[in-house]
C-alpha cells in the first residue's frame, strides 16, 4: 500500500547546512529530503516537505495533512517548546506525527528540554543529525504495518 508523509519543518530550517553546522550538520533540507527519498526509494512511498518560519503556516500544513498524507514527520525547531496552537494542531488530526529533532535537546540548554509536542506525538526522536528524519519515517512506517496486522 503506498504511503504520503509529509516532512513539515519549522523556524529556521530553511537554513540547515548554513546555520551552526556543528550543531545541525552541513546538510540542507533538499539534501536530507533526497537522502531519504533514496533510502527509501525501494517503498511505496510519497515524500512531500514543507518548512515555514510562520506558525500559522505550520498549523495550517498539519490541518491539511490529513487530506493526502497518512503521517507526519516534524520538527517544528524552537515552536516546539513554545507553541500551544502547534500543539492543539497536532492534537486535532486524525494522522500520526512524529517529533523529530536533529540535536539531542535534551543535552542542550534547560528551555529546550520542554517539548508542548511530545504528548501529543507518536513518538519523539532526537539526537541523531540528518537521520532523525530517517528514523521518523521508519517509525511511521513500522506504526502502518502494526496496525495493519493487528486487523
Amino acid at each position: 500500500m503506498k504511503r504520503n508523509i509529509l516532512i513539515l519543518n519549522g523556524p529556521n530550517l530553511n537554513q540547515l547546512g548554513q546555520r551552526e553546522p556543528e550543531i545541525y550538520g552541513k546538510r540542507s533540507l533538499a539534501d536530507i529530503l533526497a537522502e531519504a527519498e533514496r533510502h527509501f526509494a525501494d517503498r511505496d512511498l510519497e515524500l512531500r516537505q514543507q518548512q515555514s518560519n510562520h506558525e500559522g503556516e505550520l498549523v495550517t500544513a498539519l490541518q491539511l495533512a490529513p487530506q493526502w498524507a497518512d503521517g507526519v514527520v516534524f520538527n517544528a525547531g524552537a515552536y516546539t517548546h513554545t507553541s500551544i496552537a502547534i500543539r492543539d494542531a497536532i492534537q486535532g488530526i486524525t494522522i500520526p506525527v512524529v517529533e523529530v529533532h536533529l540535536s539531542n535537546i535534551h543535552a542542550r540548554e534547560s528551555f529546550r528540554h520542554s517539548s508542548l509536542l511530545a504528548a501529543c506525538c507518536l513518538g519523539q526522536i532526537s539526537g541523531f543529525g540528518w537521520r532523525s528524519y530517517l528514523l521518523g519515517i521508519e517509525a511511521l512506517l513500522t506504526h502502518f504495518d502494526d496496525a495493519e496486522e493487528a486487523n
